[in-house]
């Protein structure tokens, strides 16, 4: 696990996506843990200590990911999601083609 590797260095095409059930030792480690990336205490350090201790399971989806933590990210994955819906899909498609663009 890398925190936000620059894309040369990324270890492989894997990526963590940020939902996680873990023991509540990472409290623990994560107390000792030092600032990594960006100056912060990075979850994924914690995670790397955790695993020297007890087994860390991580499951591989198929399927569009949606970066929800950048703002671009959040409508698209808004626009992209609304429109699927059976209730809110067919108005808010017709409210889209209306809009003067």
């Amino acid at each position: 696990m890398v925190e936000k590797p620059k894309f040369a260095d990324a270890p492989s095409n894997q990526a963590i996506v940020g939902r996680y059930i873990l023991t509540p030792r990472i409290f623990e480690l994560l107390a000792k843990t030092k600032p990594g990336a960006g100056g912060e205490i990075q979850l994924t350090d914690g995670i790397k200590a955790l695993l020297k201790e007890e087994k860390v399971c991580g499951y591989t989806f198929e399927g569009k990911r949606y970066d929800v933590g950048d703002k671009f990210g959040m409508l698209q994955a808004t626009v992209e999601l609304a429109l699927k819906r059976g209730d809110l899909g067919p108005p808010f498609r017709a409210y889209l083609k209306g809009l003067a663009l």
